[in-house]
């Protein structure tokens, strides 16, 4: 009788064992100690991911939706988030004078981003702007008196296979919400900006070879009653590179006032 329970629970812990991983967990590339490898050049969310010929991928303009937070502003957060327009581009769209995009703005930028990681961490290397992040992935709190900065003070985890990157840190910046520009009622020009209390949430994993599912959680309490989150895919395209990037070339606008000429294409 005792042999016979012995057989079974073998027969149980080989079944346990033999179970084969789901197709997507199969397919992706894992680090030497089994972590899923993002390691690579990407087409972030503000492509087509529709890969044509020669490994192709076109750039597709990228905002955070308006109707994810339209609900969700506490008394006095409007009026923080949409700032009047001032026709001076430093304020109303820094970018386009050569200013930081800021993060996470620069997330949902139609340029391609590289990451390397390590077992301590993963480096991210921005196309554009040519802005990097370096992210320790150890499970690590943020450090103390953070000098408030564009790109934040990042750091990361791991869920299983999913990369959790949690970021705080940042400058009172313009937001990739409602486009610049906009016209609120009564036909004021707006642009959103994000708090100094931003914390932004980043979670990343394969649902394919080459494919990656990156939800975005933001939470800024100076603004919204409650975090809320946007899906958005990543594709991998292992014959990319990233270019060199130069905005200072087109940097010719005086005082902030830009021509048309002047604003970078």
């Amino acid at each position: 009788m005792r042999n016979h329970f012995l057989l079974i629970l073998t027969a149980m812990a080989a079944t346990v064992t033999l179970a084969p991983l789901p197709a997507a967990a199969q397919s992706i590339r894992r680090t030497p100690d089994g972590k899923p490898d993002f390691s690579g050049v990407w087409a972030g969310p503000a492509f087509s991911h529709k890969a044509g010929p020669g490994d192709t991928d076109s750039p597709s303009p990228t905002r955070f939706n308006p109707r994810n937070y339209a609900d969700l502003f506490r008394p006095g957060g409007k009026e923080l988030f949409y700032h009047q327009w001032t026709g001076d581009l430093r304020h109303d769209d820094p970018q386009a004078v050569c200013l930081p995009v800021g993060f996470p703005r620069i997330i949902l930028s139609p340029y391609s981003q590289q990451w390397i990681q390590t077992p301590q961490n993963v480096v991210v290397l921005y196309e554009y702007m040519h802005f990097f992040r370096v992210i320790p992935t150890d499970g690590r709190p943020h450090d103390r008196d953070l000098e408030l900065t564009w790109i934040g003070d990042s750091v990361g985890k791991w869920e299983g296979d999913t990369l959790v990157i949690d970021t705080i840190g940042l400058k009172e910046w313009p937001f990739a919400g409602d486009e610049p520009g906009r016209e609120e009622s009564g036909g004021v020009k707006t642009v959103p900006y994000h708090s100094d209390a931003l914390h932004v949430i980043e979670r990343l994993r394969y649902t394919d070879a080459t494919t990656a599912a990156y939800q975005i959680t933001i939470d800024d309490p100076k603004i919204f009653t409650k975090p809320w989150s946007q899906e958005f895919q990543m594709k991998l395209h292992p014959t990319w590179k990233i270019f060199e990037f130069v905005c200072e070339e087109n940097n010719r606008c005086e005082a902030g006032k830009c021509r048309d000429a002047d604003v970078q294409k």
